[in-house]
């Protein structure tokens, strides 16, 4: 994408969780899109930051180091963004392994639905089958397209791992407030993440994002892949309403996502870079307020 104003993508996702390019190449490609900075926010985990900063070392390109975390709240599964996280930070590591033990429980139960279910497949083997990745519902899509078990992803979720299927285990979870509250806590940038694909009609969202934004929430991403114009000008008048700055992200996943790109979205999606900058600011006037 060539283009004289400088863009960002602040929603992007690697192996590292279930993304289909690696993190160096994301920065590859980041560059050859025209974006002067992209956000890394797998899944509950940063394990993919460090390759992804060295990538782009010299490059001409931010890497911004961040996190997806998903939460719970009043039974939906809520996103919380986390930008420019200390990913190396010992103490911060040490929060983020004990809210993913969770993950590993909740794996090892679907594992033994699945089997109940007449699917043959064990947690080590879908661990080295997807190293070094977070194991989440996408890898057991994944394996079961590969082993014959269903002909597309999509019907691994409609008949086996989909949240109303018989093999889906839901994970205790944090709640977003607790996401946020760990994100404040080292430095960073808690963002809503898409807040139109949780359906929760307009008052429950309205009542979310006025608690979030009390317990600190910086931004809202209203800037989206599949927001329409009047979805993003929803979004950003639920912003200003709670004071929260504005975000924008493409929610790339690679093949994971067929047709959906980095920093382009579907096709229409811009995010200027000063968004960013003003996320920056916000996120500094609210430090300053405490």
């Amino acid at each position: 994408m060539k283009t004289d104003l400088k863009i960002v993508d602040l929603h992007v996702h690697s192996t590292r969780s279930d993304g289909s390019m690696k993190p160096s190449d994301l920065v590859e490609y980041a560059i050859q899109k025209g974006l002067s900075a992209f956000a890394l926010t797998d899944h509950d985990t940063t394990a993919g930051i460090e390759d992804a900063i060295t990538a782009a070392a010299d490059r001409n390109i931010e890497v911004i180091p961040g996190i997806e975390f998903s939460t719970e709240y009043k039974g939906r599964d809520i996103h919380i963004l986390g930008l420019y996280l200390p990913y190396s930070n010992a103490e911060f590591q040490q929060k983020l392994t004990r809210f993913l033990d969770s993950r590993t429980v909740r794996n090892h139960k679907m594992c033994h639905a699945l089997n109940e279910h007449g699917v043959a497949i064990q947690y080590e083997e879908l661990s080295n089958l997807f190293p070094d990745s977070v194991i989440t519902r996408a890898h057991y899509a994944e394996y079961l397209l590969l082993k014959g078990h269903v002909r597309s992803r999509n019907e691994a979720f409609d008949r086996f791992i989909g949240d109303y299927a018989p093999c889906f285990v839901p994970r205790e979870k944090i709640t977003p407030l607790q996401a946020i509250s760990l994100v404040l806590e080292f430095g960073g940038i808690p963002i809503l993440a898409h807040p139109l694909l949780y359906h929760m009609g307009n008052d429950a969202l309205d009542e979310l994002v006025s608690l979030l934004a009390k317990g600190g929430l910086v931004g809202l991403e209203a800037v989206y892949s599949t927001n329409t114009a009047a979805d993003e000008r929803q979004m950003r008048a639920l912003a200003k309403k709670y004071d929260l700055a504005i975000s924008g992200g493409s929610d790339f996943h690679g093949n994971a996502k067929p047709g959906l790109d980095l920093a382009t979205g579907y096709g229409g999606l811009i995010i200027p870079a000063f968004i960013l900058d003003e996320l920056k600011l916000a996120a500094e006037m609210k430090r300053k307020k405490k």
